[in-house]
């Protein structure tokens, strides 16, 4: 196994993902957030966009899962749709690059991207929404397959985590699966590693303040009326 999973396995990978164009929303920020995350324990971060992935590498050395996220026009694939996104990533100093990997229309074939990755010498993570897409990526030859899309590639998103997903996968592909995906309780980090996660990927619950006020506001409201 790679040295960089052996970092990974086991533990907790933190999501430093500010909502787009929210007070947070700034490279200073992803970075103090960022180390914020690893003196708490975390053993790997995911960072999106090149710029944040940069600065943060500059300021820390855990383990960075880099990805770019784009609004196509022709594609509802937004994670890391372009072989030129790979390429800035590694540039920027990601250790694993993540790309939608889910069999939808898209600008470049799963295939290419990961050969691109492979070209810059990084690690592999592809972010699927099930079992299909899972299993042609580990035929591929990515080093990681990620939960990350279950529920969001179709259909109204549901509010828990894809446990299912996590077992299911973990259970029958021979490549390391990371859970991620509304993980939004330290309870539920806790199953997907007894489910057979090989880490898991916490965002919303640890780094999107508005996300986490809005439970609380929305239940503080419930209880009211």
């Amino acid at each position: 196994m790679d040295p960089l999973l052996d970092q990974l396995q086991g533990g907790l990978v933190v999501s430093c993902q500010p909502v787009t164009g929210g007070p947070m929303d700034r490279v200073d920020i992803v970075v103090a957030l960022a180390l914020a995350a690893r003196d708490g324990g975390a053993m790997g971060l995911r960072i999106e966009g090149a710029a944040n992935v940069q600065a943060v590498r500059e300021a820390c050395d855990l383990p960075i899962l880099g990805l770019i996220k784009r609004d196509l026009p022709d594609s509802p694939v937004r994670i890391t749709p372009w072989r030129e996104d790979v390429q800035a990533l590694a540039k920027a100093g990601a250790d694993v690059i993540a790309f939608d990997a889910t069999q939808r229309p898209r600008p470049v074939p799963v295939a290419d991207l990961l050969a691109e990755v492979r070209q810059a010498g990084r690690l592999a993570m592809a972010d699927c929404a099930g079992m299909a897409d899972a299993r042609a990526a580990a035929a591929l030859g990515v080093d990681l397959v990620g939960t990350t899309m279950s529920g969001y590639a179709g259909g109204p998103v549901p509010d828990a985590p894809d446990l299912d997903f996590v077992r299911t996968a973990a259970a029958e592909l021979d490549v390391p699966v990371l859970a991620e995906g509304r993980f939004n309780t330290p309870e539920a980090a806790a199953q997907a590693i007894a489910a057979g996660a090989f880490a898991v990927v916490v965002g919303s619950a640890i780094t999107r303040t508005e996300h986490v006020t809005g439970w609380f506001a929305k239940a503080v409201a419930g209880a009211r009326r």
